[in-house]
């Protein structure tokens, strides 16, 4: 039996999973470059904050990304 990742969703171009978005860019670097501008460009910071969406299902993690990134 083949296993599904929790975080394929992360690993969707931005424009796969958004219809309001033109951008080629995976969701896990779109949301990663987003949460390292907003702390200074702090890698602790953001490594911290990356394990969370590891954990969420597809629909808390794609509402947790438009939030940021809308």
């Amino acid at each position: 039996m083949a296993t599904t990742l929790k975080t394929e969703l992360l690993d969707q171009k931005m424009t796969e999973v958004f219809d309001w978005s033109n951008d080629q860019t995976p969701l896990r670097d779109a949301m990663w470059n987003h949460v390292m501008d907003d702390n200074g460009h702090d890698t602790m910071k953001t490594i911290a904050e990356a394990k969370k969406w590891e954990n969420m299902n597809d629909a808390e993690l794609k509402k947790t990304a438009e939030q940021m990134l809308k």
